[in-house]
């Protein structure tokens, strides 16, 4: 059986990083990690990577 899902707006900072393995500990949830493009000189895959690692289980990369 697969567990429920849960979208995280995921800025790359040590709050949301350190959500994604307490929100899979403490409710069993797979985390999905959705980072969002505004514009800003970020580097994007990096931060996606830095989800993955995390612990989520596919991280999106949305151009807004």
């Amino acid at each position: 059986m697969a567990n429920e899902l849960c979208i995280l707006a995921y800025s790359g900072g040590l709050d949301t990083s350190a959500l994604i393995p307490y929100i899979k500990e403490q409710y069993g949830y797979d985390v999905i990690a959705a980072l969002v493009d505004v514009g800003r000189n970020r580097n994007l895959p990096e931060l996606k990577e830095r989800a993955l690692k995390a612990g989520a289980l596919d991280a999106l990369i949305i151009d807004a």
